[in-house]
């Protein structure tokens, strides 16, 4: 069950204008509530004038050895959004020695280490969770590549552009670096430009011998993942081999639902062992429901991207307004977003321990 505790931030480091990594020290008696394993992320939460406020940041170190203790520390990347009311307080009022409120790791946008071909496309921030899948791989699987693939605006506005590169003097063989500035021409390297799918059909082949990658991993704004998707499609990669992170969507208006809901509807959940029967108000999604009822319940974005909501539909059918977080096995196998969904039968149920 995902919980929050109090971590202090051991290390506050710039990384460019607009970023910085926060290293959080990890108690030894919880050290093993935050192993992790490569590529999961860690929910942030704070409280400003009575209401609470949750944001996800994938963890940038690598994942701990399996057979050895959990991690003494943790390292999140964030990046300022517009507006962003905890970002903005991550680069202009954090401190070492502060105290925050972070949930237990989570996330399925992972790799079990293995012997083999990798690649990712990553754009902006969607190199943290990388970042700990490359560091992680390579360092435990010597008969493992990884093809680096990724897209910035400029070289200043680069994140962890010191880890990349040392990454890539530690392992020289195994590990193929590509960058593309979208507003910025190099030296050296790629022209400048956008990676939409038309450009990644083409640039793919030539780097890695598509065919052969044993995993693809796209984390970035849901253009880049969307057009990198599409592109490894076109290529004939199959779609269990292809994962996904998206880090930023913009919002759209909700689908027309195709069924009518009806008048009254009932929500039955399970949750940390415990269940209950709630009624459904009007216009709300089966986590607000929840919510009401359990403040317990896991979520962080409520906007169908970081999957922290996921639960099992156990009974009853229901609708997704948005989903960027599930894979097509997943929502096959009976999984849902919480947030996103809306009843359509007069009964429900979830199981959140599934």
């Amino acid at each position: 069950m995902a919980r929050f505790h109090p971590l202090p931030v051991a290390a506050v480091d710039r990384l460019t204008d607009d970023s910085v990594a926060l290293t959080l020290a990890v108690p030894p008696g919880l050290r093993e509530q935050y192993r992790h394993a490569p590529g999961q992320h860690l929910t942030l939460r704070r409280r400003v004038d009575g209401t609470e406020i949750r944001r996800t940041y994938s963890i940038c170190s690598p994942a701990p050895d399996p057979a050895g203790e959990g991690p003494a520390i943790l390292r999140v990347g964030v990046r300022l959004v517009d507006g962003g009311a905890f970002s903005t307080y991550a680069l202009k009022e954090i401190d070492v020695g502060d105290e925050l409120e972070v949930m237990t790791p989570a996330g399925r946008f992972t790799l079990d280490p293995a012997p083999g071909w990798y690649a990712a496309v990553v754009g902006g921030s969607g190199i943290t969770p990388v970042l700990s899948i490359v560091a992680t791989l390579l360092a435990r699987e010597p008969r493992a590549r990884f093809c680096l693939i990724r897209s910035d605006r400029t070289a200043a506005s680069t994140m962890f552009l010191e880890e990349v590169a040392d990454l890539k003097d530690r392992y020289p063989e195994r590990l193929q670096l590509v960058t593309v500035l979208s507003r910025e021409e190099q030296q050296a390297g790629l022209p400048s430009g956008r990676l939409d799918r038309e450009r990644l059909t083409g640039l793919l082949p030539a780097l890695v011998p598509v065919a052969e990658v044993a995993g693809w991993f796209l984390c970035g704004p849901y253009g880049l993942v969307e057009g990198a998707e599409r592109a490894l499609r076109d290529l004939g990669v199959a779609r269990d081999r292809i994962h996904q992170e998206i880090f930023h969507v913009d919002a759209g208006p909700a689908p027309t639902a195709s069924v009518t809901a009806p008048a009254h509807s009932t929500v039955t959940a399970r949750l940390d062992g415990r269940g209950g029967t709630w009624p459904v108000r009007e216009g709300e999604s089966l986590l607000e429901t929840v919510l009401r009822n359990r403040p317990d319940a896991p979520y962080a974005c409520k906007g169908g991207v970081c999957g922290t909501c996921r639960a099992f539909l156990v009974a009853g059918e229901v609708r997704m307004d948005r989903n960027f977080a599930l894979e097509t096995e997943e929502t096959e196998a009976g999984y849902v977003l919480a947030c996103q969904s809306h009843p359509l039968t007069e009964r429900v149920e979830l199981d959140f321990d599934r």
